[in-house]
């Protein structure tokens, strides 16, 4: 199963390839995707991602995870979580968020077992 490719990115807005709706903040994985719903792990932009953000993608068997941050960089990512990530034997990149749905695309367009976790304002 291929990662679905992030159609479109603006401001508030993730279109996820092969989904009639759009996300403000999403999750994607191979062979899915869903808005991430930061009230589920009571996260914020300070601490930042939590590991409990991240448990579900990294179930579904990927090599890979991609974490946007924000336009503007404001959602923090502890060295805690990607210690947490780390662990479980998946490499992490951490970058803004249009960089990184780039850079997850180019992934999943190679055929990678790529998920994402991406905030799409701040």
């Amino acid at each position: 199963m291929s990662s679905p490719e992030i159609a479109s990115l603006s401001w508030g807005h993730i279109k996820v390839k092969g989904c009639s709706s759009s996300y403000k903040d999403c999750k994607v994985w191979p062979g899915g995707s869903r808005a991430w719903d930061w009230r589920e792990t009571g996260t914020n932009h300070s601490p930042g991602v939590q590991p409990a953000d991240l448990e579900e993608v990294l179930k579904k068997g990927i090599d890979l995870l991609v974490i946007g941050r924000g336009m503007n960089e404001a959602l923090q990512v502890p060295s805690a979580t990607l210690d947490f990530v780390t662990q479980k034997g998946v490499d992490v990149r951490v970058l803004q968020t249009e960089k990184a749905v780039a850079e997850y695309n180019k992934l999943a367009g190679q055929g990678a077992k790529v998920g994402g976790v991406f905030h799409s304002t701040c």
